[in-house]
């Protein structure tokens, strides 16, 4: 096993995971208060949707190399058991987090925009707090599973 692979590995992950992660927090903390803060909703659903357009772009690779080299990592230090053992439930949450990101941006958005249009071009205030309070959920998870999965490579147990 060679050292190289695993070190470029860790640090794609790492990097595709500040991409990702720090697009949500970003858009979670200040793009979102932003546009709710707006005179009218729809001028704030308008900012939202040009600023989160050229993250989603960019999200749908971040997401998938994070998992690729994720997967790799596990593949190549053979650490597999994690996932069964308690002590490294942080590694499950990775995958979780992972999942649930990979399931939203690559199939729920794009069979939900049509509706959420709708409810936009009828009530922008409403599409608004939606989007503000899924992001600050996810946001919520994602930092703990961050918070848990670098104590936990350090060797903090919870």
């Amino acid at each position: 096993m060679s050292m190289d692979d695993l070190v470029l590995a860790r640090a794609l992950h790492v990097l595709a995971i500040v991409h990702w992660i720090g697009g949500v927090g970003f858009v979670t903390l200040v793009v979102l208060p932003y546009a709710l803060s707006r005179a009218s909703a729809a001028e704030g659903l308008a900012f939202f949707d040009a600023v989160e357009r050229r993250f989603a772009s960019q999200v749908r690779l971040s997401i998938p190399i994070a998992g690729a080299a994720g997967l790799w990592l596990t593949y190549k230090m053979d650490v597999w058991e994690r996932f069964r053992d308690l002590h490294f439930w942080w590694m499950g949450a990775m995958l979780g987090l992972w999942l649930v990101f990979m399931i939203l941006v690559f199939v729920v958005e794009p069979l939900i925009k049509d509706s959420f249009d709708e409810l936009a071009a009828r009530d922008p205030s409403a599409a608004l707090h939606r989007l503000s309070r899924l992001h600050r959920i996810l946001l919520a998870i994602a930092a703990l599973t961050i918070l848990g999965a670098v104590a936990g490579a350090q060797g903090l147990v919870f």
